[in-house]
């Protein structure tokens, strides 16, 4: 064996007595995270504002609906006022002179029990023309006389100051004479009539 053989075979001695840990090792490349595809950050980020703007659209449906229902709130209380009010006025109008035919009416009471007294036909062809006139000025401004004698006794309408027997079975519960007139003002009762009531 030559000198060379020798080297040679000392060499491969030496490489093989060297410990693993000096050999070089392939290394492992370093575990790096899934690059991600452009295409697939594009799906994530309209998936997050779909997200985003749905909820902001769910806001915005709930602001609304209260906005409508405050609003529908408002609205109703306003019609109320404006009928309410027309009503009033409606009223007043109807009934601006209420007072003043209220006061009337006793003076009316009077001519009509002066009519049934006057013996004199000139004097009561008078005072009838005088009361006519008074009565369809009256009728214009909505008084109308209640007919109260022959119907049944109603306590919205009447005022019973007295009772009497009735004569038959029929006339039960029947208005049999009117002390004191009644009246409506407008289709309300102005004055309630007072009569007599069978029982």
């Amino acid at each position: 064996m030559d000198q060379e053989e020798k080297d040679l075979e000392q060499q491969n001695q030496s490489a093989e007595q060297q410990p693993a840990a000096e050999q070089p090792q392939e290394q492992p490349a370093a575990e790096q995270p899934e690059q991600e595809s452009p295409s697939k950050k594009e799906r994530r980020k309209r998936h997050e504002r779909h997200d985003d703007s749905a909820e902001k659209l769910q806001e915005m449906g709930e602001k609304l609906a209260k906005a409508n229902d405050n609003y529908l709130r408002i609205f109703a209380d306003f019609e109320n006022y404006r009928k309410r009010t027309n009503l009033e006025k409606a009223e007043l109008i109807l009934n601006g002179g209420k007072g003043v035919i209220e006061a009337v009416l006793p003076v009316i009471d009077d001519m009509e029990r002066a009519l049934q007294s006057i013996a004199d036909e000139n004097a009561k062809e008078g005072v009838t023309l005088i009361y006519n006139k008074l009565m369809n000025i009256l009728a214009q401004k909505g008084l109308k006389p209640m007919e109260a004698k022959g119907q049944k006794f109603d306590e919205m309408l009447h005022d019973a100051v007295a009772q009497i027997p009735a004569a038959d079975e029929s006339q039960k519960n029947t208005i049999i004479d009117v002390t004191q007139k009644g009246y409506y003002l407008n289709d309300k009762v102005l004055r309630f009539a007072k009569v007599v009531v069978a029982i």
